[in-house]
């Protein structure tokens, strides 16, 4: 009998709202996870093999770096949004792309994968840390592994007071993520969950989104987050749907940044990626 704790549920939920928020949400970090990927050393012809693929925004990154002569393997363990990440991928003419349903820690995957990559997932995963060991078993020597990861904590939040409406979501949503048990705070010990996993010392990169201009999409993506987590927010007495009043969250947001002259500042996220050893062999 496996004495493996069990993952966190997705928090988010898995609805058609929430695969459609997650297709937007690619598009306020699609630059710098491609910029993670670039840095990490993803280049033409490798094998990667990627990890929450979801909607499939992570894995047709890759696909564009590694070219035809690559692969990209996507791992969910969601078989509808595969469904989705199929389709969208086809619709992008990505034919160096398949997508797998399952637990890729225990999937028989092969074992030569040249890079191994993942955006917000390791922080759903019950021990990040082991959870990386057991994927990285998947690289050939001298493979690549590349994490973007989010943090929620109140303690580094690089916003100001005088936005309250944003700084309410931000506290209902750091809640909300420790209540239902993911590691809300991941992004600021990614360094530490390489190092635990046996890998070497990773290069780190912190960027927060911000935005307070009339047409900026971070309005909508935040009414869009409170959504998706609005059945756990009522499920812990954090809030109700009346509080949220989702109709005109990204009008008040809105407002509240024209009065307060200040932007709104998405939650930080780190990047990490690393090598593994070469075989001295």
């Amino acid at each position: 009998m496996s004495n493996q704790k069990e993952d966190t549920t997705y928090t988010m939920g898995r609805t058609q709202a929430e695969t459609e928020r997650l297709i937007r949400q690619s598009q306020m970090y699609s630059g710098l996870t491609r910029r993670m990927l670039t840095e990490a050393g993803l280049t033409n012809g490798m094998k990667v093999l990627d990890i929450g693929s979801g909607a499939g925004d992570v894995a047709m990154a890759a696909a564009e770096l590694v070219g035809p002569e690559g692969r990209v393997v996507g791992v969910d363990v969601n078989p509808e949004i595969l469904e989705t990440a199929r389709a969208r991928v086809a619709q992008a003419g990505h034919d160096n792309v398949e997508f797998v349903a399952g637990d890729a820690r225990t999937l028989d995957l092969d074992s030569d994968f040249d890079a191994l990559i993942g955006r917000f997932v390791l922080m759903y995963m019950a021990d990040p840390a082991e959870a990386l060991r057991q994927l990285s078993t998947r690289l050939r020597p001298g493979g690549i592994v590349a994490f973007h990861e989010i943090g929620f904590t109140t303690d580094r939040r690089p916003h100001a007071i005088d936005t309250p409406l944003a700084e309410q979501l931000f506290e209902w949503t750091i809640e909300v993520f420790k209540q239902s048990g993911a590691h809300a705070d991941l992004a600021y010990r990614l360094y530490g969950t390489f190092v635990d996993a046996g890998l070497p010392e990773p290069r780190l990169e912190y960027t927060a989104l911000g935005g307070g201009e009339p047409g900026w999409p971070g309005y909508q993506y935040i009414a869009d987050s409170v959504q998706s987590v609005l059945p756990l927010l009522e499920h812990f007495g954090i809030a109700t749907a009346e509080e949220a009043d989702l109709a005109t969250l990204p009008e008040r947001l809105r407002a509240d940044v024209a009065a307060a002259k200040l932007p709104v500042i998405l939650p930080t996220t780190a990047m990490a990626w690393t090598r593994l050893p070469e075989d001295d062999g």
